[in-house]
């Protein structure tokens, strides 16, 4: 990939609202990113369907903001221990593609070489108690001992605790974070944040100053269930982020494991859920590594690049593509909603009308990742638009 086409690939993911699944219908489309952003709003509408990624054609202030953001990428990149990871990247983890769309453009700061070792996420409750607190900082530094990275999202509470566990030992951890990587949030994890990029590394998909806003997290935690090899939960109520990280992972097929606690604890309720539908009872780092024995696998996990085959400064169309990303509307052979015929804002919600209706039922329907079903219904539900039902189910309570 030559220096335009690197530029132009900056751009194109980082144009509002052209999403991951947008971005890789236009690439596969037009073959690269240069010709993407070259092409007339008319092509890309017929492609994508969505009002909004249209118009970001046909606004020069939207197309003027994505190739400062690229700029200013680009000037990031160039500080120590910084990388932005492209999809086409020989050594993109395999992991970030199984099971979701995986995002077209990384932020990354510290060791990149976790990212292709077996790993263990570690979350729970943002008000954790201090046993639970122990008890998260004791598992990520007995996984850390093992070489196995820990996964988290440096939230307060367990993410927290799980991170400093890691640190006590050789360093071996990862945060992924819902705002840009030259933000810390909470600003209370400044400290951590720096030794995390010294020894660990930190992750994020967002442009550089993203703020922390609700809608991100359900994306951030996508990507900490698809990371990781199993998903480790230590005390969540039942309405709860970490219960939907489990739910992404399962849907994943990673593992599922949780910590039991005291039955007067209603921050427990959401672990004891966990195990009664099938999830582990974890009580050590033995019960772990006896049902996920492939975390201490030494050899590195695969990697995945967009292009099989690429040669420098080629503009060949990609020869393979993740199968989380749906094809093209003109491509489509049956008559189910996708996002490309409905628009992506609104295809969820039309797909669900006004009755209850299970996660797993809309991701067959549209044909979309279940982690991407999951994690947009969150942020529906945060901002008030759908509500959550008994057995897992959603309603839209909002035009």
């Amino acid at each position: 990939m030559n220096d335009n086409e690197r530029f132009a690939w900056l751009q194109l993911a980082l144009t509002p609202y052209v999403g991951a699944e947008s971005f890789l219908i236009l690439l596969q489309h037009f073959g690269s990113a240069e010709a993407a952003l070259a092409a007339p709003s008319e092509t890309v509408g017929k492609l994508v369907r969505h009002k909004q990624a249209v118009a970001a054609w046909e606004n020069s202030e939207k197309r003027d903001s994505a190739k400062a953001a690229a700029e200013a990428a680009l000037k990031w990149e160039q500080a120590e221990n910084c990388r932005l990871m492209l999809l086409q990247d020989d050594d993109f983890p395999e992991m970030l593609t199984e099971g979701l769309t995986p995002p077209p453009l990384l932020f990354l700061r510290g060791n990149t070489d976790l990212l292709h070792k077996p790993s263990a996420a570690i979350v729970g409750s943002r008000h954790a108690t201090p046993q639970a607190m122990r008890i998260a900082r004791d598992f990520g530094m007995a996984l850390s001992e093992k070489g196995i990275p820990v996964v988290s999202g440096m939230a307060a509470g367990i993410d927290t605790a799980a991170h400093q566990g890691a640190l006590l030992s050789d360093g071996s951890t990862i945060a992924v974070w819902g705002t840009g990587i030259d933000r810390i949030y909470p600003p209370s994890n400044k400290k951590l944040a720096y030794e995390i990029a010294e020894r660990g590394l930190i992750i994020s998909e967002f442009p550089l100053d993203t703020r922390p806003y609700a809608g991100n997290f359900p994306r951030r935690n996508r990507l900490i269930a698809a990371l990781s090899r199993l998903t480790l939960v230590v005390e969540a109520a039942v309405e709860s982020g970490s219960l939907i990280t489990a739910k992404l992972a399962a849907e994943m097929g990673r593992e599922v494991m949780a910590v039991p606690g005291s039955i007067d604890n209603p921050h427990c309720k959401g672990c004891h859920k966990l195990i009664k539908e099938g999830a582990k009872l974890v009580e050590s780092l033995d019960d772990i590594v006896q049902e996920c024995p492939q975390l201490l696998q030494n050899t590195p996990l695969p990697s995945y690049s967009i292009y099989k085959h690429q040669k420098t400064g080629s503009a060949a169309a990609p020869e393979t593509i993740p199968e989380a990303a749906a094809k093209p509307a003109a491509e489509k052979t049956d008559s189910r909603p996708s996002e490309y015929e409905l628009g992506t804002d609104d295809a969820l919600l039309n797909a669900m009308g006004y009755d209850a209706v299970h996660p797993d039922t809309l991701a067959e329907s549209l044909g979309w990742p279940a982690a991407d079903v999951y994690a947009r219904l969150l942020e529906y539900e945060l901002d008030g638009v759908i509500a959550p039902l008994a057995g897992g189910r959603y309603q839209r309570i909002k035009t």
